[in-house]
């Protein structure tokens, strides 16, 4: 196949599709990824598609949003790593809220077995995640069913959300800026979103590295609500999402990047049969230190903490230092 032709055969799956993954698109027009990524950069260029980490996507996110089928092929090992770690922030017996999307699905499997936790939520996908975890409630909201993300979404769901409290929310979204904050190109998905965060008393976003910097149609978290934010490490070449991470910081956003570059958390996690408490999660994780006022999130583990076990361990130094030359006096 002509390299005009598979860019013709791309193009025409990503505006059938509005985004399709790199391995996708090389198994359909069989070549490499690596050509198929040589393509899409070309297309780009012309300005007939975006590209996104692991694939490609309609051009102007503003305009249209991926269904379930296409966003659950793009960047699974972030998405992975990305739940691995976010599960560390719940603890048992804890309310938490949960918004639809892939990456909270991912998160959801983690938590069937904190024992004592409470999960509501308004996507069907959450929910089947934990539908056969015995020590896990699950609450479903009410409203209509939006069937390309399989959420329920509209008025019937955010009247069932007044008047709760929990501890925590986690959402995901199509784009997250320093500037705006969290958003998604759907206004009842959106609506929605700010129904779950007005719930909750902390708010940690999902968001791999390619959605780092993009900016879509809908606000549904202003950056100065956002808690927490769990990511991915961005390669060493995308100056767009390391920039964007360091903007985050200076506005106060606590950042836990999960695993190495494009890694997982680990094979023992419980996304390979591991156990799936996170207290006995294992974890790689690197929070980015915040060079402005620092939000005091209770467990949060933030610079403070930090500082005091650096102290106590000086301290335990310095004494075995003079118990050594109290013994050498001695002798």
């Amino acid at each position: 196949m002509f390299a005009a032709e598979r860019r013709q055969l791309i193009l025409e799956m990503v505006r059938a599709n509005g985004a399709v993954s790199l391995r996708e698109l090389a198994r359909v027009v069989q070549t490499s990824e690596v050509t198929v990524r040589r393509d899409v950069r070309a297309l780009e260029a012309e300005g007939l598609l975006d590209r996104r980490h692991g694939g490609a996507v309609l051009p102007g996110g503003f305009t249209r949003e991926s269904g379930f089928p296409q966003k659950s092929h793009l960047a699974t090992a972030e998405k992975t790593a990305i739940a691995d770690l976010a599960a560390n922030f719940v603890e048992e017996g804890e309310a938490i809220v949960v918004g639809a999307g892939t990456t909270t699905q991912e998160l959801a499997r983690r938590l069937a077995r904190v024992p004592g936790l409470t999960v509501v939520t308004n996507s069907l996908l959450v929910a089947q995640a934990l539908a056969h975890a015995n020590r896990v409630e699950v609450v479903m909201t009410g409203g209509t069913l939006r069937g390309s993300n399989y959420a329920l979404v509209g008025s019937g769901a955010e009247q069932s959300l007044h008047g709760l409290r929990v501890s925590r929310a986690f959402l995901s979204g199509s784009g997250l800026t320093a500037e705006r904050g969290l958003s998604t190109s759907n206004m009842l998905s959106a609506s929605v979103d700010r129904a779950l965060v007005q719930a909750a008393a902390e708010v940690v976003v999902l968001a791999d590295h390619g959605k780092l910097g993009t900016d879509t149609m809908f606000q549904t978290v202003p950056t100065d609500l956002i808690t927490r934010l769990v990511t991915d490490e961005p390669p060493a070449h995308d100056d767009r999402a390391g920039a964007e991470l360091q903007a985050l910081a200076d506005q106060g956003v606590q950042i836990a990047v999960a695993g190495g570059q494009g890694g997982s958390a680990g094979a023992g996690g419980p996304g390979a049969g591991g156990d799936a408490h996170p207290a006995r999660q294992q974890q790689q994780r690197r929070d980015v230190p915040l060079p402005g006022p620092r939000r005091q999130v209770p467990g949060g583990g933030g610079a403070a903490g930090g500082l005091r076990s650096a102290a106590m361990l000086g301290e335990q130094g310095a004494g075995a230092e003079r118990a050594r030359v109290a013994d050498l006096r001695r002798r």
